[in-house]
């Protein structure tokens, strides 16, 4: 994911479409009219997207989904918007949906920024879930990484009071970056004292734990608006 310097417009990607597959594109072809949403700039009514009135939470770059799908088929009574621009992602997450016939899940495949912008109402969601996006490593590069004060000040605004935001980083530099980014948002508090223990929801990947074994650190930031 990219966020380019602030002076440019917002965007919350770097388009790297990659390889799309046909199973994929099949995916995508039969699973948009079911479980997408196509992007408008309108407001969306979550209620009626989802069929129901349950939390709603949001995932910004999803990847291919593993996570999401695991996190949605764990949390039946909570509703979750997934965001990706990244095709072979997109389509892997529909087949995921298609096989584990989950109806607590819709995705949108556009431009965060822009879905936050122009489609969901103030106040409108439950949680947000920003995990592992682009640590842009190298210094030069650190302007171009999502989660700084702009992005941060948009996403508030959709929380609920009491509503959360949690990201999550393996890298030690952006974990510090996000806490604190997070700690000078005024309308933010942080749920623990410094970093969080990773919650029950977000599970473990096989990524992930290979890096524990290594004794690689992940950390996960956990605020929530006052």
């Amino acid at each position: 994911m990219e966020n380019p310097a602030f002076n440019r417009a917002i965007r919350s990607f770097v388009l790297r479409q990659g390889h799309l597959s046909p199973a994929q594109q099949r995916a995508i072809d039969e699973g948009m009219p079911k479980w997408g949403i196509e992007y408008q700039a309108a407001p969306l009514d979550l209620q009626q997207a989802f069929g129901r009135a349950a939390p709603k939470i949001l995932e910004i770059g999803f990847g291919m989904g593993g996570a999401t799908a695991e996190i949605a088929a764990g949390n039946p009574d909570k509703d979750y918007l997934g965001i990706e621009v990244h095709s072979p992602g997109v389509g892997n997450l529909f087949k995921l949906i298609d096989e584990q016939n989950l109806s607590n899940l819709r995705l949108i495949r556009h431009d965060a920024v822009e879905v936050l912008d122009n489609m969901l109402p103030d106040g409108s969601l439950d949680g947000v879930h920003i995990f592992f996006p682009d640590p842009w490593h190298k210094k030069r590069h650190n302007k171009r990484r999502l989660i700084q004060a702009p992005l941060v000040e948009k996403l508030v605004r959709k929380l609920k009071p009491g509503g959360y935001i949690h990201a999550a980083t393996d890298w030690e530099d952006y974990a510090i970056q996000i806490m604190e980014v997070f700690s000078a948002n005024a309308e933010l508090a942080n749920s623990a004292d410094g970093y969080a223990p990773r919650p029950d929801y977000r599970p473990l990947t096989k990524f992930e734990a290979r890096g524990i074994r290594l004794g690689h650190g992940v950390w996960d930031v956990i605020f929530t608006r006052k």
